[in-house]
């Protein structure tokens, strides 16, 4: 167990034994070491089962929706990215930010198991940081890997380092920046021509089962009731019927997370596809800063967003077309 670790516990412990949180909200052991879950913690025992390691890269944030709802308060670990998304829940009136006590904890980015898969190690049984590399304990020995080459591709290109809206801190050292660039991927699919991105995202799209994992874990995707759960909408969750309709689910959802989307990758992370899904949300978010100055979703829990607040300077279509946006 990590310093960070212990003192994360720790602090459970005290809002838990001296009341003032009801429960905590963080991530439990799962049944290997790789698979932690997020879980709420109502008790100093089950906290014997609270975890925070490499790979607790689920966003909590959107648990809250319905935990802020219960009688007394809530203590919530987040990490930088999680932040934001908190505090875009909290500026859409999703969660009740009185009944939250948000702990901003220290986060290097967390590790990717399938990319660790791919390097031919399994059966993982720990996994520790020194630096730019981690070694990574298997039934079958001890590996030595990269750092970068098994972070969670949300991690690769982190937007913020920043814990913003949170109301306590626990960072016992300095956190590093992400490794790339997070527009770099959408540049390069700018660059290609119509019918190779089209190529792209229908052989990208093709591959989704349409199990909703993403609108399912996604922040912004909040709603009470989902158009794409209706059976009278006609687009109802189902495997795909042709080849347009993965398109679709997707396209529809990137438009509908527009302006509120604070880029924490969740999407991607979930897909069981391993599908890109980050990219067309990111797009939007590369246009946004285009057309209306630069603009991070979540970096303050009010005020309006580009695409609801109305100036006289807005962008036209045709200012949008010849600004080359809609590549």
């Amino acid at each position: 167990m990590t310093d960070l670790e212990n003192k994360i516990i720790e602090r459970a412990e005290n809002l838990l034994e001296s009341g003032e949180a009801a429960r905590v909200v963080g991530w439990k052991k799962g049944e290997f070491y790789f698979d932690p879950s997020p879980a709420e913690f109502d008790s100093k025992e089950q906290l014997r089962d609270f975890v925070y390691n490499g790979f607790c890269g689920a966003n909590l944030s959107k648990y809250l929706i319905q935990v802020s709802k219960k009688p007394g308060k809530t203590a919530v670990f987040l990490k930088p990215c999680d932040t934001f998304s908190l505090n875009q829940l909290v500026k859409e009136h999703r969660v009740n930010r009185d009944n939250i006590i948000a702990i901003g904890i220290e986060c290097n980015g967390k590790l990717d198991i399938e990319k660790i898969k791919e390097k031919g190690v399994s059966a993982v049984t720990e996994a520790s940081e020194t630096g730019k590399e981690v070694t990574v304990s298997s039934l079958y020995g001890k590996s030595v890997m990269n750092k970068e080459d098994i972070l969670l591709i949300k991690c690769l290109t982190c937007k913020s380092k920043k814990l913003v809206g949170v109301d306590e801190t626990i960072v016992l050292g300095e956190m590093e920046e992400a490794p790339s660039d997070r527009f770099e991927e959408v540049e390069k699919l700018e660059k290609m021509t119509e019918a190779e991105r089209f190529a792209f995202w229908k052989s990208q799209l093709s591959k989704c089962i349409r199990c909703n994992a993403c609108r399912n874990v996604c922040p912004a995707c909040s709603c009470v009731k989902c158009v794409f759960d209706n059976p009278q909408s006609g687009v109802a969750a189902k495997a795909n019927d042709d080849e347009f309709e993965e398109q679709l689910f997707h396209i529809i959802r990137a438009f509908h997370v527009s302006g509120r989307c604070t880029d924490c990758g969740e999407c991607s992370r979930v897909c069981p596809q391993r599908i890109p899904l980050h990219l067309l949300n990111r797009k939007f978010i590369k246009d946004i800063n285009t057309c209306y100055g630069e603009y991070q979703a979540g970096e303050a829990a009010d005020g309006k967003t580009p695409l609801t607040d109305y100036t006289v300077g807005d962008v036209e279509p045709n200012d949008v077309f010849n600004a080359g946006v809609r590549k």
